[in-house]
Formats: C-alpha cells, structure tokens, sequence
C-alpha cells in the first residue's frame, strides 16, 4: 500500500536516474539483491543492529533497480522474473531467521507464524497470477495488498531496532499478511464473478 503512494517519487527521483546510468546486468544486481539480504541473518545473529539495518535497505534498493534496468533495457524476461521471485523469498527467509537468532527461546513461535503467513501469502499470489491476466509494467500479474514488500521491511527494521516490542510486532506482521493472503484471494474471486456475470 506504501508503494501506490511513495513509489512514484522514489522511482522518479532516485532509482531511474541510477538506472540510466549503471552498466550492470539486471540479473547480477538481483543477485546482489538476494546477497546483501542474506547477510542480513549473520548481522543479527551478532547484534550488529545497524549493520543489518543497512544491509536490508540495500537489499530493497537493488530489488527495485534490478526491474527498472530491466525495463530500460527491453531485458525483461521469466528468467529474470524467476530469478526476483525467489530473491525475495530467499532475503525474507533470511531477514527471519535472523530475528529467531536473537532470541530463540522466545522467538520460536513468532517466528514460525511469520514464515507460515509469508508462505500462504505468496501462495496466494502465485496461484492468482496463474490465473490473472497481467496488466501491469511487471513480467508477470502482479496483485496489490496491505503488506507488500516496502511494508516488509518496514516492519522488520522496527523489529530489530524496537527489539522489546518483537512479539508484539511480530504477531501484527503475521495477521496483516494473512490478511493480505485473503484480501488476494478474496479480489480474485469477486473479479472472476464479475466476469461471469
């Protein structure tokens, strides 16, 4: 939801003048993506708070770059988009391991309901993308919801700066993105009963 409305100035302003410029290939900058978010997880295993923090801004920077080198380029591709999917999984999948890390004793089960709701979350999304037609300047159908990727890691930087509050944090990410499991589903269906009617 952040992205419909900051999207278009941080595009505009930072990422697109980068993009014109960068030589890079945009498959090596998801790479660089994915790499930088794995870093993230042994960051927090040593309490370099900070360190993580940046990490994961770079990993979100270049997980923006990589698809608008691609578009301004004509590079876009299913490998490329493959290749972005499984980025993201990869750095959430290490972002979270990361917080259990922390705390494991406490965390274990906050932990585990974050990476069981991501998981019915892009099940969600796949399986409507399967069968939307794509409208949108992506590769593939791409379905709008409370928690995106912006709202992601804003929720995991207040997790790891606002350790105290993790539970808490913790179990507000898990229903909004259970939420947005839903809410994909839910627009699928009302979409599809319109088309019928």
């Amino acid at each position: 939801m952040i992205e419909m409305y900051f999207r278009p100035m941080y595009q505009d302003c930072i990422v697109n003048p980068i993009a014109r410029r960068i030589l890079i290939a945009p498959e090596k900058i998801t790479y660089l993506a994915c790499f930088s978010g794995i870093l993230v997880a042994p960051a927090l295993m040593f309490h370099f708070i900070y360190t993580a923090i940046i990490l994961l801004l770079i990993s979100g920077f270049f997980d923006t770059l990589d698809g608008t080198v691609a578009r301004m380029t004509d590079g876009v591709s299913n490998v490329g988009s493959i290749l972005d999917i499984m980025s993201d999984r990869i750095v959430e999948f290490s972002v979270i391991v990361g917080l259990f890390s922390v705390e494991p004793a406490h965390r274990a089960f906050a932990t585990l309901a974050m990476l069981g709701s991501c998981y019915l979350c892009v099940t969600s999304f796949l399986v409507v993308g399967i069968f939307s037609s794509n409208q949108s300047a992506k590769s593939f159908y791409y379905s709008p919801g409370l928690i995106e990727r912006a709202e992601a890691f804003l929720f995991f930087i207040a997790m790891i700066i606002w350790s105290n509050y993790f539970l808490l944090l913790a179990f507000l990410f898990t229903g909004l993105v259970l939420l947005t499991s839903y809410w994909h589903i839910k627009q699928f269906i009302d979409q599809l009963g319109s088309a019928n009617k």
